[in-house]
């Protein structure tokens, strides 16, 4: 994964802030790279930065308007964030505990350009998102009822 600079941010045309910089951070080093807003305010507030959930929302969105950050919107009204690394990847989602997983698979990446070339369209892009029961064993006794 590439890590982002506080030049990468004045490149964006956005000024180098304390919130900005935590919340950037956060994102390069969390373990799930996928997080939302709420998840994201809550780690900051957990390790002791002064910080509004507004602010958090603002940031992000600018974010996601600079190509720093891409978000999801999945089912259940999930929406997370996660840094945007320039690689393409799809996404399966737990239906239980939400659980998010990156996945590439070439032949599936072929087969949806084999399609879109059919219909006579030229790509510009595109996202798949698998919902499923991940292998969580709380998860799959959960799927059992």
């Amino acid at each position: 994964m590439s890590s982002f600079t506080n030049q990468d941010l004045r490149k964006a045309g956005l000024k180098v802030t304390l919130p900005r910089i935590k919340i950037l951070e956060l994102l390069e080093r969390a373990e799930n790279h996928h997080m939302s807003a709420e998840e994201v305010y809550k780690t900051l507030i957990e390790q002791g930065e002064d910080v509004g959930l507004a602010t958090v929302y603002r940031v992000l969105t600018q974010f996601e308007q600079v190509g720093i950050v891409q978000r999801h919107n999945f089912e259940n009204n999930l929406s997370v964030f996660e840094l945007n690394t320039g690689e393409h990847h799809d996404h399966l989602v737990c239906d239980a505990c939400g659980k998010i997983v990156e996945f590439h698979n070439e032949i599936i990446e072929k087969e949806q350009e084999k399609a879109a070339k059919e219909h006579g369209f030229k790509l510009t892009g595109h996202s798949l998102v698998l919902y499923g029961i991940c292998s969580d064993e709380d998860c799959q006794d959960s799927a059992k009822k």
